[in-house]
Protein backbone atom coordinates (compact mmCIF):
# COMPACT_ATOMS: atom_id res chain seq x y z
CA UNK A 1 0.00 0.00 0.00
CA UNK A 2 1.13 3.32 -0.71
CA UNK A 3 2.43 5.71 2.20
CA UNK A 4 -0.21 8.76 3.19
CA UNK A 5 -0.19 11.66 1.93
CA UNK A 6 2.04 14.97 2.67
CA UNK A 7 0.85 16.47 6.55
CA UNK A 8 0.34 20.40 5.24
CA UNK A 9 0.89 21.35 8.85
CA UNK A 10 4.33 20.18 8.64
CA UNK A 11 5.34 22.45 5.52
CA UNK A 12 5.07 25.85 7.84
CA UNK A 13 8.77 25.61 8.29
CA UNK A 14 10.62 23.98 5.33
CA UNK A 15 11.03 26.58 3.54
CA UNK A 16 14.54 27.71 2.60
CA UNK A 17 13.94 31.39 2.85
CA UNK A 18 11.08 32.96 5.44
CA UNK A 19 11.14 36.42 3.52
CA UNK A 20 7.98 37.18 1.34
CA UNK A 21 7.98 37.42 -1.94
CA UNK A 22 7.55 40.89 -3.42
CA UNK A 23 7.54 42.21 -6.63
CA UNK A 24 10.31 44.65 -6.25
CA UNK A 25 12.82 42.23 -4.75
CA UNK A 26 16.78 42.69 -6.19
CA UNK A 27 16.52 38.98 -5.84
CA UNK A 28 14.84 38.60 -9.91
CA UNK A 29 17.10 41.00 -11.24
CA UNK A 30 19.62 37.94 -11.57
CA UNK A 31 21.34 37.63 -15.02
CA UNK A 32 18.95 36.33 -17.71
CA UNK A 33 22.00 33.47 -18.85
CA UNK A 34 21.79 31.63 -21.50
CA UNK A 35 22.73 28.19 -21.06
CA UNK A 36 22.22 25.13 -21.88
CA UNK A 37 19.22 23.22 -20.26
CA UNK A 38 21.55 21.00 -18.23
CA UNK A 39 23.18 23.75 -16.54
CA UNK A 40 19.69 25.60 -15.60
CA UNK A 41 18.73 22.25 -13.79
CA UNK A 42 21.88 23.28 -11.11
CA UNK A 43 20.19 26.80 -10.33
CA UNK A 44 16.55 25.05 -10.11
CA UNK A 45 18.01 22.47 -7.85
CA UNK A 46 19.19 24.47 -5.18
CA UNK A 47 16.26 26.39 -4.32
CA UNK A 48 14.03 23.28 -5.50
CA UNK A 49 15.62 21.11 -2.80
CA UNK A 50 14.56 22.31 -0.02
CA UNK A 51 10.49 22.05 -0.69
CA UNK A 52 11.36 18.70 -1.97
CA UNK A 53 12.71 18.10 1.34
CA UNK A 54 9.54 19.18 2.91
CA UNK A 55 7.39 16.75 1.08
CA UNK A 56 9.67 14.15 2.58
CA UNK A 57 9.50 15.34 5.84
CA UNK A 58 5.91 15.06 5.66
CA UNK A 59 6.00 11.48 5.09
CA UNK A 60 7.86 10.90 8.18
CA UNK A 61 5.60 12.56 10.47
CA UNK A 62 2.51 10.94 9.15
CA UNK A 63 4.03 7.58 10.99
CA UNK A 64 5.00 5.76 7.89
CA UNK A 65 8.84 4.69 7.93
CA UNK A 66 11.02 3.28 5.12
CA UNK A 67 10.71 -0.37 4.48
CA UNK A 68 14.00 -1.97 5.86
CA UNK A 69 14.92 1.26 8.04
CA UNK A 70 14.90 -0.36 11.31
CA UNK A 71 16.22 -3.49 9.89
CA UNK A 72 19.59 -2.07 8.63
CA UNK A 73 22.51 0.65 10.10
CA UNK A 74 23.06 2.22 6.48
CA UNK A 75 26.59 1.28 6.95
CA UNK A 76 26.65 0.16 3.11
CA UNK A 77 25.00 3.28 2.24
CA UNK A 78 27.81 5.49 4.63
CA UNK A 79 30.73 3.49 2.76
CA UNK A 80 30.17 2.18 -0.59
CA UNK A 81 30.92 4.64 -3.86
CA UNK A 82 27.67 4.39 -5.97
CA UNK A 83 28.92 6.81 -8.71
CA UNK A 84 32.06 8.80 -9.84
CA UNK A 85 32.05 12.55 -11.33
CA UNK A 86 35.41 13.18 -13.02
CA UNK A 87 36.48 15.08 -15.88
CA UNK A 88 40.40 13.65 -15.34
CA UNK A 89 41.80 15.50 -13.03
CA UNK A 90 39.30 16.96 -10.54
CA UNK A 91 37.30 13.64 -9.00
CA UNK A 92 34.44 13.25 -7.00
CA UNK A 93 33.36 9.97 -5.40
CA UNK A 94 29.67 9.88 -4.73
CA UNK A 95 28.56 7.89 -1.86
CA UNK A 96 25.57 5.69 -2.10
CA UNK A 97 23.82 7.54 0.48
CA UNK A 98 24.54 11.29 -1.57
CA UNK A 99 22.61 9.13 -4.24
CA UNK A 100 19.93 8.27 -2.10
CA UNK A 101 19.31 12.04 -1.50
CA UNK A 102 19.17 13.11 -4.65
CA UNK A 103 16.97 10.07 -5.69
CA UNK A 104 14.28 11.30 -3.08
CA UNK A 105 14.54 14.88 -4.23
CA UNK A 106 13.87 13.37 -7.68
CA UNK A 107 11.34 10.92 -6.62
CA UNK A 108 8.85 13.51 -4.99
CA UNK A 109 9.91 16.40 -7.56
CA UNK A 110 8.46 13.86 -9.92
CA UNK A 111 5.83 12.39 -8.09
CA UNK A 112 4.30 16.10 -7.27
CA UNK A 113 4.56 17.09 -10.99
CA UNK A 114 2.41 13.64 -11.78
CA UNK A 115 0.14 14.79 -9.05
CA UNK A 116 -0.23 18.25 -10.77
CA UNK A 117 -0.61 16.68 -14.13
CA UNK A 118 -3.17 14.99 -12.82
CA UNK A 119 -5.72 17.86 -11.18
CA UNK A 120 -5.29 19.21 -14.69
CA UNK A 121 -6.71 16.39 -16.53
CA UNK A 122 -9.29 16.11 -14.36
CA UNK A 123 -9.95 19.68 -14.57
CA UNK A 124 -10.38 19.44 -18.74
CA UNK A 125 -6.62 20.87 -19.15
CA UNK A 126 -4.45 18.64 -21.15
CA UNK A 127 -1.06 19.22 -22.90
CA UNK A 128 2.25 17.84 -23.60
CA UNK A 129 3.38 18.10 -19.98
CA UNK A 130 1.07 15.51 -19.08
CA UNK A 131 2.84 12.70 -16.83
CA UNK A 132 1.38 9.03 -17.09
CA UNK A 133 2.91 7.36 -14.28
CA UNK A 134 0.95 5.71 -11.26
CA UNK A 135 2.56 6.30 -8.04
CA UNK A 136 0.38 3.70 -6.14
CA UNK A 137 2.52 1.15 -8.44
CA UNK A 138 6.19 0.17 -8.75
CA UNK A 139 7.92 2.16 -10.98
CA UNK A 140 9.52 -0.75 -12.36
CA UNK A 141 6.55 -1.81 -14.05
CA UNK A 142 5.62 0.68 -15.75
CA UNK A 143 6.70 2.24 -18.79
CA UNK A 144 8.27 5.57 -19.74
CA UNK A 145 8.96 7.04 -23.61
CA UNK A 146 11.33 9.20 -24.70
CA UNK A 147 9.60 12.02 -26.43
CA UNK A 148 12.91 12.83 -28.13
CA UNK A 149 14.58 9.39 -29.00
CA UNK A 150 11.09 7.60 -28.55
CA UNK A 151 13.52 5.46 -26.51
CA UNK A 152 11.31 3.04 -24.28
CA UNK A 153 12.60 1.87 -20.49
CA UNK A 154 10.68 1.97 -17.17
CA UNK A 155 10.16 4.48 -14.77
CA UNK A 156 12.16 3.69 -12.12
CA UNK A 157 15.44 3.70 -15.44
CA UNK A 158 13.95 7.24 -16.55
CA UNK A 159 13.78 8.05 -12.40
CA UNK A 160 17.71 6.78 -11.95
CA UNK A 161 18.42 8.99 -15.72
CA UNK A 162 16.84 11.70 -13.89
CA UNK A 163 19.08 11.55 -10.42
CA UNK A 164 22.46 10.74 -12.29
CA UNK A 165 21.93 14.18 -14.21
CA UNK A 166 21.26 15.90 -11.58
CA UNK A 167 24.49 14.49 -9.33
CA UNK A 168 26.49 14.81 -12.39
CA UNK A 169 25.31 18.59 -13.02
CA UNK A 170 25.66 19.97 -9.35
CA UNK A 171 29.38 17.86 -9.05
CA UNK A 172 30.52 19.87 -12.79
CA UNK A 173 29.91 23.10 -11.27
CA UNK A 174 30.78 22.14 -7.54
CA UNK A 175 33.96 20.84 -8.77
CA UNK A 176 35.17 23.30 -11.36
CA UNK A 177 34.66 26.10 -8.17
CA UNK A 178 37.14 24.10 -6.24
CA UNK A 179 39.43 24.10 -8.89
CA UNK A 180 39.33 27.32 -9.68
CA UNK A 181 39.55 28.41 -5.93
CA UNK A 182 42.84 26.84 -6.02
CA UNK A 183 41.69 23.36 -5.10
CA UNK A 184 39.86 25.00 -2.16
CA UNK A 185 36.26 24.86 -1.31
CA UNK A 186 34.70 28.29 -1.49
CA UNK A 187 32.64 29.52 1.40
CA UNK A 188 28.90 30.01 0.46
CA UNK A 189 27.53 33.27 1.08
CA UNK A 190 26.24 34.67 4.44
CA UNK A 191 22.86 34.22 3.30
CA UNK A 192 23.22 31.45 2.31
CA UNK A 193 24.36 30.18 5.39
CA UNK A 194 21.55 32.00 7.26
CA UNK A 195 19.20 29.83 5.26
CA UNK A 196 20.70 26.70 5.59
CA UNK A 197 21.31 26.67 9.62
CA UNK A 198 17.59 27.81 9.72
CA UNK A 199 16.44 24.93 7.73
CA UNK A 200 18.70 22.73 9.80
CA UNK A 201 16.87 24.29 12.93
CA UNK A 202 13.42 23.96 11.18
CA UNK A 203 13.90 20.10 10.40
CA UNK A 204 15.40 19.71 14.04
CA UNK A 205 12.27 20.54 15.39
CA UNK A 206 10.40 18.89 13.85
CA UNK A 207 12.70 15.56 14.14
CA UNK A 208 11.97 16.05 18.02
CA UNK A 209 8.45 16.87 17.45
CA UNK A 210 8.27 13.07 16.32
CA UNK A 211 10.82 11.42 18.84
CA UNK A 212 13.35 11.17 16.13
CA UNK A 213 17.48 12.69 16.20
CA UNK A 214 18.11 15.04 13.06
CA UNK A 215 19.65 12.58 11.41
CA UNK A 216 17.18 9.45 11.90
CA UNK A 217 15.05 11.76 10.53
CA UNK A 218 16.82 12.80 7.44
CA UNK A 219 17.14 8.32 7.03
CA UNK A 220 13.64 7.90 7.55
CA UNK A 221 12.53 10.38 5.43
CA UNK A 222 15.48 10.62 2.34
CA UNK A 223 16.89 7.27 2.71
CA UNK A 224 19.35 5.15 3.87
CA UNK A 225 22.55 7.03 4.78
CA UNK A 226 21.02 10.25 4.89
CA UNK A 227 22.81 12.14 7.52
CA UNK A 228 22.94 15.26 9.23
CA UNK A 229 26.69 15.77 8.04
CA UNK A 230 25.24 14.70 4.30
CA UNK A 231 22.39 17.07 4.43
CA UNK A 232 24.60 20.24 5.27
CA UNK A 233 27.11 18.86 2.97
CA UNK A 234 24.84 18.70 -0.15
CA UNK A 235 23.16 21.28 0.01
CA UNK A 236 27.01 23.63 0.83
CA UNK A 237 27.89 21.78 -2.27
CA UNK A 238 24.20 22.89 -4.06
CA UNK A 239 25.00 26.67 -3.38
CA UNK A 240 28.76 26.34 -4.45
CA UNK A 241 27.74 25.04 -7.76
CA UNK A 242 24.98 27.79 -8.34
CA UNK A 243 27.42 30.16 -7.35
CA UNK A 244 30.42 30.11 -9.30
CA UNK A 245 27.97 28.97 -12.53
CA UNK A 246 26.27 32.25 -11.54
CA UNK A 247 29.97 34.10 -11.88
CA UNK A 248 30.56 32.81 -15.35
CA UNK A 249 28.22 35.73 -16.44
CA UNK A 250 28.46 37.66 -13.74
CA UNK A 251 29.54 41.54 -13.31
CA UNK A 252 33.21 41.15 -13.10
CA UNK A 253 32.70 38.82 -16.18
CA UNK A 254 30.39 42.08 -18.08
CA UNK A 255 32.52 44.53 -16.78
CA UNK A 256 35.30 43.33 -18.53
CA UNK A 257 34.63 43.45 -22.30
CA UNK A 258 36.16 46.04 -24.42
CA UNK A 259 34.51 48.88 -25.93
CA UNK A 260 35.26 47.65 -29.40
CA UNK A 261 34.02 44.11 -28.19
CA UNK A 262 30.45 45.96 -27.02
CA UNK A 263 30.35 48.02 -30.09
CA UNK A 264 30.98 45.18 -32.69
CA UNK A 265 27.87 43.15 -30.86
CA UNK A 266 25.82 46.66 -31.01
CA UNK A 267 26.31 46.76 -34.63
CA UNK A 268 25.98 43.53 -35.07
CA UNK A 269 22.65 43.37 -32.85
CA UNK A 270 21.24 46.90 -33.18
CA UNK A 271 17.73 46.15 -34.17
CA UNK A 272 17.72 43.96 -31.19
CA UNK A 273 19.13 47.46 -28.76
CA UNK A 274 17.15 50.10 -30.19
CA UNK A 275 13.65 50.81 -28.05
CA UNK A 276 10.33 53.16 -28.09
CA UNK A 277 8.94 55.02 -25.48
CA UNK A 278 4.68 54.20 -25.92
CA UNK A 279 1.34 54.31 -23.99
CA UNK A 280 0.03 51.21 -24.40
CA UNK A 281 -3.68 49.62 -23.93
CA UNK A 282 -5.08 46.01 -24.25
CA UNK A 283 -8.83 46.36 -25.30
CA UNK A 284 -11.33 43.40 -24.72
CA UNK A 285 -11.93 43.02 -28.62
CA UNK A 286 -10.78 44.40 -32.13
CA UNK A 287 -14.03 46.80 -32.08
CA UNK A 288 -13.35 48.32 -28.93
CA UNK A 289 -9.64 49.00 -30.33
CA UNK A 290 -10.53 50.65 -32.94
CA UNK A 291 -12.81 52.44 -31.32
CA UNK A 292 -10.74 53.73 -28.78
CA UNK A 293 -7.88 54.39 -31.27
CA UNK A 294 -10.79 57.09 -33.00
CA UNK A 295 -11.74 58.63 -29.61
CA UNK A 296 -7.82 59.30 -28.72
CA UNK A 297 -6.41 63.28 -29.00
CA UNK A 298 -4.13 63.64 -31.41
CA UNK A 299 -1.48 64.63 -28.68
CA UNK A 300 -2.80 61.71 -26.27
CA UNK A 301 -3.35 63.73 -23.94
CA UNK A 302 -6.81 61.66 -22.94
CA UNK A 303 -5.46 58.29 -23.50
CA UNK A 304 -5.44 57.24 -19.48
CA UNK A 305 -9.05 58.80 -19.93
CA UNK A 306 -9.78 56.14 -22.58
CA UNK A 307 -8.10 53.19 -20.81
CA UNK A 308 -10.09 54.06 -17.93
CA UNK A 309 -13.35 54.30 -19.68
CA UNK A 310 -12.45 50.81 -21.71
CA UNK A 311 -11.14 48.56 -18.67
CA UNK A 312 -13.75 46.45 -17.64
CA UNK A 313 -12.83 46.13 -14.13
CA UNK A 314 -14.73 48.73 -12.02
CA UNK A 315 -11.68 49.11 -9.43
CA UNK A 316 -9.25 49.22 -11.78
CA UNK A 317 -11.53 51.77 -13.83
CA UNK A 318 -9.29 54.60 -11.22
CA UNK A 319 -6.50 53.08 -11.33
CA UNK A 320 -6.15 53.48 -14.92
CA UNK A 321 -6.19 57.53 -14.77
CA UNK A 322 -2.89 57.55 -13.56
CA UNK A 323 -0.43 57.39 -16.73
CA UNK A 324 2.27 55.20 -14.92
CA UNK A 325 -0.84 52.23 -16.06
CA UNK A 326 -0.38 53.00 -19.27
CA UNK A 327 2.97 54.34 -20.27
CA UNK A 328 6.14 52.53 -21.01
CA UNK A 329 9.62 53.62 -21.47
CA UNK A 330 12.48 51.98 -23.28
CA UNK A 331 10.63 49.09 -24.46
CA UNK A 332 12.25 46.72 -27.29
CA UNK A 333 10.59 44.33 -29.78
CA UNK A 334 11.68 41.51 -27.28
CA UNK A 335 9.60 42.95 -24.33
CA UNK A 336 6.96 43.40 -26.57
CA UNK A 337 6.94 39.78 -27.82
CA UNK A 338 7.22 39.00 -24.26
CA UNK A 339 4.33 40.85 -22.86
CA UNK A 340 1.38 38.74 -23.78
CA UNK A 341 -0.14 41.91 -25.66
CA UNK A 342 -1.79 41.50 -29.56
CA UNK A 343 1.14 43.91 -31.24
CA UNK A 344 3.77 41.41 -29.95
CA UNK A 345 2.72 38.55 -31.26
CA UNK A 346 3.50 36.73 -34.46
CA UNK A 347 1.18 37.13 -37.33
CA UNK A 348 -1.20 34.17 -38.42
CA UNK A 349 0.47 31.32 -40.55
CA UNK A 350 -0.16 27.93 -41.20
CA UNK A 351 1.39 24.43 -41.08
CA UNK A 352 0.90 21.96 -43.48
CA UNK A 353 -0.67 19.13 -41.58
CA UNK A 354 1.97 17.15 -39.58
CA UNK A 355 4.12 19.65 -39.41
CA UNK A 356 4.97 21.34 -36.15
CA UNK A 357 6.18 24.92 -35.26
CA UNK A 358 10.35 25.41 -35.40
CA UNK A 359 12.50 27.27 -33.59
CA UNK A 360 14.28 28.43 -36.88
CA UNK A 361 11.14 29.13 -38.63
CA UNK A 362 10.65 33.12 -40.15
CA UNK A 363 7.46 34.51 -38.35
CA UNK A 364 6.33 38.05 -39.27
CA UNK A 365 5.51 40.73 -36.96
CA UNK A 366 3.08 43.69 -38.70
CA UNK A 367 2.59 45.11 -35.53
CA UNK A 368 6.37 45.61 -34.34
CA UNK A 369 7.59 46.25 -38.35
CA UNK A 370 5.06 49.47 -37.86
CA UNK A 371 5.92 50.55 -34.72
CA UNK A 372 10.12 50.20 -35.10
CA UNK A 373 9.73 51.79 -38.42
CA UNK A 374 11.94 54.60 -39.41
CA UNK A 375 8.81 56.14 -40.64
CA UNK A 376 7.22 56.48 -37.17
CA UNK A 377 6.95 60.06 -35.12
CA UNK A 378 6.04 60.93 -31.93
CA UNK A 379 1.88 61.12 -31.72
CA UNK A 380 1.71 58.43 -34.21
CA UNK A 381 -1.26 56.13 -33.43
CA UNK A 382 -2.48 52.60 -34.41
CA UNK A 383 -4.53 49.30 -33.26
CA UNK A 384 -3.09 46.10 -33.92
CA UNK A 385 -5.99 44.12 -33.10
CA UNK A 386 -7.02 44.58 -29.25
CA UNK A 387 -3.75 46.63 -28.53
CA UNK A 388 -4.00 50.37 -28.96
CA UNK A 389 -0.45 52.05 -28.91
CA UNK A 390 0.30 55.82 -29.29
CA UNK A 391 3.85 56.55 -30.12
CA UNK A 392 5.70 59.18 -27.73
CA UNK A 393 9.05 58.57 -28.86
CA UNK A 394 9.77 56.85 -31.75
CA UNK A 395 12.41 53.62 -32.29
CA UNK A 396 16.44 55.12 -31.46
CA UNK A 397 19.27 53.59 -29.51
CA UNK A 398 18.22 55.52 -26.24
CA UNK A 399 21.38 56.87 -24.16
CA UNK A 400 19.05 55.76 -21.33
CA UNK A 401 20.30 54.75 -17.76
CA UNK A 402 19.22 52.90 -14.90
CA UNK A 403 18.19 53.82 -11.32
CA UNK A 404 17.52 53.76 -8.18
CA UNK A 405 14.88 54.66 -6.03
CA UNK A 406 13.50 53.63 -2.62
CA UNK A 407 9.80 52.94 -1.71
CA UNK A 408 7.30 52.53 1.13
CA UNK A 409 4.39 49.74 0.17
CA UNK A 410 1.13 50.57 2.02
CA UNK A 411 -0.19 46.68 1.21
CA UNK A 412 -4.01 46.43 0.85
CA UNK A 413 -5.96 43.42 2.05
CA UNK A 414 -8.92 41.40 1.31
CA UNK A 415 -11.86 41.68 4.10
CA UNK A 416 -11.74 38.59 6.43
CA UNK A 417 -13.74 35.96 4.32
CA UNK A 418 -13.38 37.83 0.98
CA UNK A 419 -11.01 36.94 -1.80
CA UNK A 420 -9.80 40.38 -2.80
CA UNK A 421 -10.15 43.89 -1.37
CA UNK A 422 -13.59 46.09 -2.44
CA UNK A 423 -13.36 49.71 -3.41
CA UNK A 424 -13.82 50.41 0.51
CA UNK A 425 -10.21 48.72 1.33
CA UNK A 426 -8.19 50.45 -1.59
CA UNK A 427 -9.71 53.74 -0.59
CA UNK A 428 -8.28 53.05 2.93
CA UNK A 429 -4.79 51.93 1.96
CA UNK A 430 -5.13 55.41 -0.44
CA UNK A 431 -5.91 57.59 2.86
CA UNK A 432 -3.01 56.03 4.74
CA UNK A 433 -0.17 56.56 1.76
CA UNK A 434 -1.53 60.21 1.53
CA UNK A 435 -1.13 60.68 5.43
CA UNK A 436 2.38 59.33 5.19
CA UNK A 437 3.52 61.69 2.31
CA UNK A 438 2.25 64.15 4.35
CA UNK A 439 3.47 63.52 7.16
CA UNK A 440 6.95 63.15 5.35
CA UNK A 441 6.64 66.25 3.65
CA UNK A 442 6.57 68.60 7.13
CA UNK A 443 10.22 66.65 7.42
CA UNK A 444 13.27 67.82 5.44
CA UNK A 445 12.35 65.63 3.03
CA UNK A 446 16.02 64.14 2.63
CA UNK A 447 16.58 60.43 1.24
CA UNK A 448 17.58 59.66 5.13
CA UNK A 449 14.25 60.74 6.16
CA UNK A 450 12.53 58.75 3.56
CA UNK A 451 14.69 55.77 4.91
CA UNK A 452 13.44 55.89 8.37
CA UNK A 453 9.87 56.24 6.99
CA UNK A 454 10.22 53.10 5.14
CA UNK A 455 10.99 51.19 8.58
CA UNK A 456 7.95 52.67 10.51
CA UNK A 457 5.37 52.44 7.16
CA UNK A 458 6.06 49.93 4.77
CA UNK A 459 4.63 46.55 4.68
CA UNK A 460 7.24 45.64 1.98
CA UNK A 461 9.26 42.89 3.93
CA UNK A 462 11.46 42.42 1.16
CA UNK A 463 12.72 45.94 1.41
CA UNK A 464 12.71 47.25 4.60
CA UNK A 465 16.49 46.34 5.74
CA UNK A 466 17.62 48.27 3.11
CA UNK A 467 15.43 51.59 3.63
CA UNK A 468 13.00 50.25 0.31
CA UNK A 469 15.77 50.58 -1.90
CA UNK A 470 15.50 49.25 -5.52
CA UNK A 471 18.48 49.67 -7.11
CA UNK A 472 19.86 49.63 -11.24
CA UNK A 473 15.99 49.48 -12.22
CA UNK A 474 15.35 49.76 -15.94
CA UNK A 475 13.24 49.22 -18.55
CA UNK A 476 12.37 45.42 -19.01
CA UNK A 477 13.27 44.71 -15.44
CA UNK A 478 10.41 42.34 -13.44
CA UNK A 479 8.88 44.95 -11.44
CA UNK A 480 4.51 45.97 -11.71
CA UNK A 481 4.44 47.99 -14.23
CA UNK A 482 3.27 50.87 -13.10
CA UNK A 483 6.12 51.03 -10.48
CA UNK A 484 8.87 50.28 -13.53
CA UNK A 485 7.00 52.67 -15.69
CA UNK A 486 7.27 55.90 -12.75
CA UNK A 487 10.54 54.92 -12.39
CA UNK A 488 12.09 54.93 -15.74
CA UNK A 489 10.70 57.90 -16.36
CA UNK A 490 12.92 60.44 -17.95
CA UNK A 491 11.31 63.14 -16.49
CA UNK A 492 12.15 62.15 -12.98
CA UNK A 493 14.54 64.15 -10.88
CA UNK A 494 16.19 63.28 -7.62
CA UNK A 495 13.96 63.56 -4.76
CA UNK A 496 10.55 63.43 -6.34
CA UNK A 497 8.32 61.51 -4.57
CA UNK A 498 4.84 60.03 -5.68
CA UNK A 499 1.99 57.92 -5.01
CA UNK A 500 1.80 54.64 -7.22
CA UNK A 501 -0.97 52.11 -7.32
CA UNK A 502 -0.59 48.03 -7.77
CA UNK A 503 -2.33 45.28 -7.72
CA UNK A 504 -0.19 44.97 -3.84
CA UNK A 505 -1.48 48.23 -3.34
CA UNK A 506 0.18 51.71 -3.47
CA UNK A 507 3.75 52.42 -3.34
CA UNK A 508 5.12 55.84 -2.03
CA UNK A 509 7.87 55.94 -4.41
CA UNK A 510 11.21 58.56 -3.65
CA UNK A 511 13.58 58.71 -6.85
CA UNK A 512 17.06 58.14 -5.43
CA UNK A 513 18.99 59.20 -9.03
CA UNK A 514 20.53 58.27 -11.99
CA UNK A 515 23.19 55.24 -12.10
CA UNK A 516 26.14 55.97 -14.46
CA UNK A 517 25.13 52.52 -16.67
CA UNK A 518 23.67 53.26 -19.83
CA UNK A 519 20.97 50.93 -20.31
CA UNK A 520 21.93 49.08 -24.22
CA UNK A 521 25.21 49.19 -23.19
CA UNK A 522 24.41 46.98 -19.58
CA UNK A 523 22.60 44.59 -21.89
CA UNK A 524 25.14 43.94 -24.44
CA UNK A 525 27.74 42.99 -21.26
CA UNK A 526 24.92 40.83 -20.30
CA UNK A 527 24.30 39.12 -23.61
CA UNK A 528 27.83 38.84 -24.31
CA UNK A 529 28.67 37.81 -21.10
CA UNK A 530 26.02 34.92 -21.36
CA UNK A 531 27.86 33.70 -24.32
CA UNK A 532 30.51 33.48 -22.68
CA UNK A 533 28.96 31.42 -20.36
CA UNK A 534 27.29 29.33 -22.77
CA UNK A 535 31.04 28.59 -23.99
CA UNK A 536 32.48 27.93 -20.71
CA UNK A 537 29.05 25.58 -19.60
CA UNK A 538 29.47 23.97 -23.13
CA UNK A 539 32.97 22.95 -22.04
CA UNK A 540 32.35 21.76 -18.77
CA UNK A 541 30.14 19.65 -19.42
CA UNK A 542 31.90 17.74 -22.33
CA UNK A 543 34.96 17.45 -19.80
CA UNK A 544 32.88 16.09 -16.67
CA UNK A 545 31.26 12.87 -17.18
CA UNK A 546 29.57 10.44 -14.67
CA UNK A 547 29.92 6.54 -13.81
CA UNK A 548 27.94 4.48 -11.98
CA UNK A 549 29.81 1.79 -9.41
CA UNK A 550 28.11 -1.62 -9.91
CA UNK A 551 28.42 -2.62 -6.52
CA UNK A 552 27.65 0.20 -4.74
CA UNK A 553 24.47 0.35 -6.98
CA UNK A 554 22.93 -2.57 -5.50
CA UNK A 555 22.33 -0.25 -2.59
CA UNK A 556 20.61 2.33 -4.51
CA UNK A 557 17.19 3.30 -3.30
CA UNK A 558 14.46 1.88 -5.91
CA UNK A 559 10.36 2.54 -5.70
CA UNK A 560 10.83 4.19 -2.62
CA UNK A 561 7.44 4.71 -1.75
CA UNK A 562 5.99 1.41 -1.95
CA UNK A 563 5.51 -1.02 0.71
CA UNK A 564 6.32 -4.43 -1.05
Amino acid sequence: MAKKEINEDLLSGAKISTGEKVKAKKAVKKPNVNIPKKTAKVIKSVVAVVVVIALLAAYVASGVVRKGFISSTGLPQKVFTGCTVTNGEQTAKIKVGTYNFYYSNQYNSLKQSAQSSSSSLLSGVTGSNSIDVDFDKKLSSQTYTDTETNEKMTWEEHLQDLVLDQIENVYTYYLAAVAANDGKEPEITDDQKTELESTIEEYTKNANKNGYTLSAFLTAAMGKGVTESLFRTELTRQYIAQNYQLSLSGEEVANNFTDEEINKYKDEHLDDLISVDIRLFECNSEDEATAFKNELNNDGSNFAELASKYTTDEIEKKAYLDETYTNQFGVTKSMLKQSGSAIGQADAHTHEEGEEHSEDEELTYSGLHWLFSSDRKAGDVNSFSTTVVYVVAPASLQERKSVDVRHILIKVEAPEGEDTPTQTEWDAALTEAQNVVKEFNATDKTEDSFKGFVEKYSDDTGSVSDGGLISDVKPGDRLVPSFLNWSVDNSRKAGDVAIVRSSYGYHIMYFVGQTDNVVWQNNVKTSLANDSATTMSEKLEEEYTISVNWFGSRYFSKDVDIDN
